[in-house]
């Protein structure tokens, strides 16, 4: 029996003891959580809004109006400037009252700006430069005025007119009192070199409002719908990099926005003194294209398809040849230091702003890298036709690697060669020519369709039946045809195949045949250029470099290019060389006196177009090589369209380029400069060539 009886009180007691105590916690722990909110709210007031807020005085806010970057120059291998923006100054007014016509106010305030307007055109009519089409009218000062704000909000500052005299800067500088809300502002105009250095290569400039919807331009629109920062919010009237290395560094040329920061009140009219925050400048693009080649290659395409017109080969002028294009690539660095694309233009038809494309679109495309035709050429043949011939050193490279033949397999060419037992398909060397018995080499050498048919063509399909048309594409792009080139230039094109059209060829094996001698497969010039370097370094296939460095305007260095293997093919020496000594054509008058030991090999495809309803086989100039053949530095690929057979077409051109090229840095890693100028006696060195030789290489 337990005699103990706990004291009812006293556990009462101690229940409200422990009661109060988790109050007071409570309270405590309650008190830290509100203060622990107050500080957080205050952080965000300090650190995040405070911006915002500290634009927000007396009822109204700041609003930044956007000034335009100072874009950055393209500058060529020698230091010559290509691309280059000029500094400018431009007249803005902001207008410190409300001009509008609805209101009473509004109109009486007219009479004010009329009076300014009309002291401005004073002094545009009596500071300016003298040019008619520079002055201003009353009625146009007041239309850039927009007093009733159509255009623009009733704060944003007005332009009234660019490219101010010194003259003109300096009255309005001095007398600021006389104009009120007016500002001189810095600008830039975008001037290109007058020599029209590789315009397709360099690009051009248009407004950010027409060009959305390329694709760099639509995700930089996606990004300003919500940029906050004013350096980097891109306006409607921005110009921007269209094409070529305008467009590929577009981010490192523009530099950043300077803007006006304006107060403004509620009803959106400026209310108070605008501050003026400076563009930042954009950085240099240090180009690999170097000006005196690049004009030299530019003037041998012109002369060049002037001699076709004029002079007859194969029993005819080619006055259908308007066109031409080249590029040139050393072989150890990458370094694109020519790249032509005839006809061209002067990209300073936008120097004042305007977007007159119209005058210029026949001729913007760069037909190096894509195949532009639009008003070219009067047939409609593109810069990308078959490659005829110059595919044969990879073709015999590919029939060596296969183990389809050995580099001392002989075979009897007998001028033709037929597609298994079509009697009907039957191509033959040029001219029908039999060349006898010949090695991998000479088939290289002296363009042997009929070896390339039978021992390539048909011993791909006997290998691997129709498998072997993958087989073919493969190599191709192994070799970079059939691959973008990789330069970083927009629009590169991948080329064109038709060696995959089964039904079109006939059979798979007459597909791989006409394949094998460079009639259904067609690639830029600057992937015959890579493709020939391919074949100058044995296998390592660089990325066309068209950038040597990136600095600030100061000359600070921001980034460097160096040579870059984009993949490389494991080939047995022996191989190569075979087929570089096959790269041996013969016959070529523009190369008489060159002095150096260089591989090459000339093309001509045939290509149908239809004129008219009829159908017509054109002839089409193609020339690679590479000098010299042993330590080679510099690769060329040079098409004609419609200029006939390669030799007599393209070969010039690249003789030219070589030779401009040993004055400027040497094929032999010493300069040779010209010591006096010869006298030029025509393209081709006679205004009578014989081709006899010419038609059984080709």
């Amino acid at each position: 029996m337990n005699l103990f009886k706990p004291d009812k009180r006293k556990l009462d007691e101690g229940d409200a003891g422990r009661q109060f105590n988790m109050r007071i916690n409570l309270f405590f722990f309650s008190t830290f959580i509100i203060f622990c909110a107050i500080i957080v709210r205050l952080a965000i007031l300090q650190f995040v809004e405070g911006p915002e807020l500290t634009e927000q005085e007396t009822g109204g806010h700041t609003k930044n109006f956007p000034l335009q970057p100072i874009r950055g120059s393209i500058i060529d291998a020698s230091g010559t400037p290509l691309a280059y923006s000029k500094p400018s100054n431009a007249l803005y007014v902001i207008l410190l009252k409300n001009y509008s016509q609805k209101l009473d106010k509004g109109r009486e305030n007219r009479t004010e700006i009329k009076k300014t307007a009309k002291d401005i055109v004073k002094a545009f009519n009596k500071l300016g430069d003298g040019n008619p089409d520079n002055k201003m009218t009353f009625e146009e000062v007041i239309k850039a005025l927009d007093l009733d704000s159509q255009k623009q909000h009733g704060y944003e500052p007005r332009r009234i007119k660019g490219d101010l005299t010194d003259k003109e800067v300096a009255y309005f500088v001095e007398n600021k009192d006389l104009f009120p809300g007016i500002e001189i502002v810095e600008e830039n105009i975008r001037f290109y070199d007058k020599d029209t250095v590789a315009v397709q290569t360099i690009g051009y400039l248009m407004e950010f409002k027409r060009v959305k919807s390329f694709e760099k331009y639509e995700k930089i629109d996606k990004k300003n719908k919500n940029q906050k920062d004013p350096a980097l919010k891109y306006t409607e009237t921005e110009r921007v990099g269209v094409d070529g290395l305008e467009m590929m560094f577009q981010n490192e040329l523009r530099g950043k926005n300077g803007y006006m920061s304006i107060p403004i009140n509620p009803q959106n009219m400026i209310d108070g003194v605008p501050t003026m925050v400076p563009p930042e400048k954009g950085y240099n693009i240090y180009s690999t294209i170097h000006k005196e080649i690049q004009m030299k290659t530019e003037q041998a395409i012109v002369d060049q398809i002037k001699w076709l017109h004029s002079t007859p080969f194969s029993g005819r002028t080619h006055p259908e040849a308007i066109t031409g294009y080249a590029v040139a690539m050393e072989v150890d660095t990458g370094n694109v230091v020519a790249m032509a694309s005839i006809p061209d233009y002067d990209p300073n038809v936008w120097k004042d702003g305007t977007n007159d494309l119209d005058s210029v679109r026949p001729y913007i495309g760069n037909g190096t890298i894509s195949p532009y035709s639009s008003g070219r050429s009067a047939r409609g043949l593109d810069s990308i036709p078959w490659l005829g011939s110059t595919i044969k050193p990879l073709s015999v490279l590919i029939g060596l690697n296969e183990g389809l033949f050995g580099v001392n397999t002989s075979y009897h060419d007998q001028g033709y060669a037929q597609i298994g037992n079509d009697k009907n398909a039957r191509p033959s060397n040029s001219g029908g020519k039999a060349l006898g018995s010949i090695d991998p080499a000479k088939a290289i050498e002296q363009s042997s369709n009929a070896f390339m048919v039978d021992m390539v063509g048909e011993g791909l399909y006997g290998k691997y039946g129709a498998e072997g048309i993958d087989v073919w594409h493969r190599y191709m792009t192994d070799f970079g045809l059939g691959v973008a080139p990789g330069s970083g230039l927009p629009n590169e094109h991948r080329g064109k195949k038709d060696y995959d059209k089964i039904k079109q060829a006939g059979s798979p094996l007459a597909a791989l045949a006409y394949a094998s001698f460079g009639q259904s497969g067609g690639y830029s010039t600057l992937q015959l250029a890579q493709y020939t370097a391919m074949l100058a370094n044995k296998g390592e296939r660089i990325k066309p470099q068209l950038s040597s460095k990136i600095e600030t305007q100061d000359g600070k260095l921001v980034k460097t290019f160096k040579r870059e293997v984009l993949s490389k093919v494991d080939i047995p020496d022996r191989y190569w060389n075979e087929v570089i000594q096959g790269m041996n054509t013969q016959g070529l008058p523009s190369f008489e006196g060159f002095g150096y030991d260089f591989a090459r090999k000339t093309g001509t495809s045939q290509m149908e177009i239809y004129v008219d309803g009829k159908r017509i086989l054109t002839d089409n100039g193609v020339f690679i090589a590479f000098a010299p053949r042993k330590n080679p530095k510099l690769a060329v690929a040079v098409i004609i369209p419609e200029g006939g057979f390669g030799a007599y077409s393209a070969a010039p051109v690249a003789r030219k380029i070589f030779d401009a090229y040993d004055e400027v840095y040497g094929l032999d890693g010493t300069p040779h400069p010209k010591k006096a100028e010869s006298v030029d006696e025509g393209a081709e060195g006679s205004d009578k060539p014989d081709d006899s030789d010419a038609e059984s290489t080709e």
